[in-house]
């Protein structure tokens, strides 16, 4: 890895790359301290270190890192350009009419996920329930990854000694597998991507009968720049489409490029619209607000993706957990879980499989709210199918608040004729044409409001 920074008083700027990303780095020096923060990395910094006798070191709770100066010698490997492909639309796949739902590995397992660890996540998610509450996807994200053949050919790695016989246990269980690769010559752990195999290993995941693919911008950064996402990412679109085998595309470019605009002419199915997601409020709060802005390009289909869910995880209340799924719900984006499906506490079930939650995600109408704020309150009204609306109110303040929900709010015909709260799953009564209740600090009112009997 490469750091590259100069310095102009207390202001330090550069660029961090690795065989799997670049970026550019900002932050303060103060003496021999250092705190820098990446695009991805704006409330935290990416790195905290000090310069001692030539070495940066991290320091604090910043990620180990260990720096030398960088002679003449050292330099990322050169890779040969590639053309990308003139842009032109590739054929829909008529997959992911709803928001796909399922599991991806990232979250909790990183670099540790394996192949035993995929089929007990497997054996978890139809023990759990979660298979019949509408979960079918198990994504195994980096890492997994070998070398190539003589002819090519990407090999999975010792992790994973036999990636067909994994996908025939998942299928044998009623689920489907997703993979994970990326644009680029490297993935961004530093794997190797598909960059100059399109063709060729979309072929391979067709064979070992792979049902969905999430496909990482990462090392593209360092030889393409961002006018050219569309076309890009439009060769795999169209090397997936010539297998003749349904998978879904999931385009992860972190909103990067107006994806919303072009992500169904490259056939894909949804797109991240974000940075990572971290099991935090803040972050999980920061995503769903970059929802907003592309909250009309959703629905059957192609969907806005905050990414994956961390509900389960142990860094946020069950409040705050609620209001996760709450807000995933209304904006219909993808539910792919983080947690480990094999020891779920009955909260986090609770959360997961409130299957009048998971309604309102997989309505078949496939809009995505966007919020009205009232201080404290976010409102966030969903149109659904039958005339029905699911209507969020989130309190992101510190304290209680008094919610209520007014007809002004709903969009709906006439007047309200039978209301549900969905975390309760009790009716509630509407009194004067409203309905208020005290909600406490970051949780979320949920309801179902019909103004048929």
């Amino acid at each position: 890895m490469l750091l590259e920074l100069k310095q102009d008083d207390g202001k330090v700027s550069g660029t961090f790359k690795s065989a799997g990303t670049s970026f550019p780095v900002q932050g303060t020096a103060s003496g021999n301290h250092v705190i820098l923060y990446g695009p991805r990395h704006r409330d935290r910094p990416f790195l905290e270190a000090d310069l001692v006798n030539g070495e940066l070191n991290s320091t604090g709770s910043s990620r180990p890192f260990h720096g030398t100066a960088a002679g003449p010698n050292d330099d990322l490997p050169t890779v040969a350009y590639i053309t990308p492909p003139p842009i032109q639309p590739v054929p829909q796949n008529a997959l992911a009419k709803t928001p796909p739902m399922g599991w991806n590995s990232w979250n909790l397992f990183a670099r540790k996920v394996d192949d035993a660890t995929v089929r007990t996540m497997a054996d978890a998610m139809v023990s759990s329930g979660m298979r019949d509450a509408g979960y079918i996807y198990i994504n195994i994200d980096d890492t997994w990854e070998g070398v190539r053949d003589a002819q090519g050919n990407l090999q999975s790695n010792h992790k994973f000694p036999d990636m067909k016989a994994l996908a025939d246990y998942v299928h044998s269980k009623g689920l489907k597998l997703g993979i994970y690769s990326s644009p680029g010559p490297r993935t961004c752990a530093g794997y190797p991507g598909s960059y100059g195999h399109e063709e060729q290993d979309a072929r391979t995941f067709a064979a070992w009968g792979i049902d969905y693919l999430k496909y990482d911008w990462c090392s593209a950064s360092n030889i393409y720049q961002e006018k050219d996402l569309q076309p890009v990412y439009q060769k795999m679109g169209a090397a997936l489409h010539a297998t003749g085998r349904p998978i879904i595309f999931s385009l992860c470019e972190y909103g990067l490029g107006h994806v919303e605009t072009w992500g169904p002419d490259v056939a894909g199915n949804l797109w991240r619209t974000t940075g990572d997601i971290r099991d935090e409020w803040s972050s999980m709060i920061g995503n769903i607000e970059k929802q907003v802005p592309t909250a009309s390009y959703a629905g059957p289909g192609h969907w806005n993706d905050p990414d994956m869910l961390e509900i389960g995880n142990g860094h946020m209340s069950e409040d705050e957990y609620r209001t996760h799924m709450s807000l995933w719900a209304l904006t219909a984006a993808p539910l792919l879980a983080g947690n480990d499906l094999r020891n779920m506490t009955d909260v986090t079930k609770s959360i997961l499989m409130n299957r009048e939650v998971i309604a309102v995600n997989q309505d078949a109408l496939g809009k995505q709210s966007s919020p009205v704020r009232k201080g404290d309150l976010e409102i966030w009204v969903k149109p659904l199918t039958n005339g029905d609306v699911a209507v969020g109110v989130v309190n992101l303040g510190a304290t209680s608040a008094k919610a209520t929900i007014s007809p002004q709010d709903l969009g709906l015909h006439g007047p309200v004729k039978k209301a549900r709260d969905l975390w309760k799953h009790a009716t509630v009564n509407f009194t004067n044409g409203a309905y208020s209740a005290e909600l406490p600090s970051h949780a979320t009112l949920l309801l179902r409001i019909s103004d048929k009997s």
